[in-house]
């Protein structure tokens, strides 16, 4: 069974940093492409990164750009997200998610081509 346990979540001031890892583990066959989702109170959960089984792409949300930098070690079993610059408006839950239905990688930011997800990991961004 397929299972992912995301680390690295806490609070943090405005312009501080985190890093969030996501271990994944119970693979049967080659890795996943892997995406970076967080859900604030009374929001939609939304795309934040996503990075493709090799590495080759990889794609944020424009709230992101430039302050998040998405990565993966394939044989540690491992995706990172690298937070910089971090604002309040970032605070949420942050799950990492495996995507399980292949497809064109401009829809990355689809909630259902993501069969497993994890339990996420809180981020607080004071001002």
């Amino acid at each position: 069974q397929v299972q992912l346990v995301e680390s690295g979540g806490g609070s943090v001031q405005t312009g501080g940093s985190l890093r969030l890892s996501c271990a994944v583990s119970g693979l049967t066959y080659g890795p996943f492409a892997m995406g970076w989702f967080r859900q604030a109170p009374g929001k939609e959960r939304e795309g934040v990164a996503y990075i493709s089984r090799a590495s080759i792409s990889s794609y944020y949300a424009d709230s992101v750009k430039g302050r998040f930098i998405i990565s993966r070690d394939n044989a540690k079993n491992t995706v990172t997200l690298q937070m910089n610059s971090l604002k309040p408006e970032d605070t949420a839950m942050y799950y990492c998610a495996a995507r399980t239905i292949a497809g064109d990688d401009w829809y990355w930011y689809n909630n259902a081509l993501y069969g497993y997800w994890g339990q996420g990991t809180q981020v607080t961004v004071s001002s």
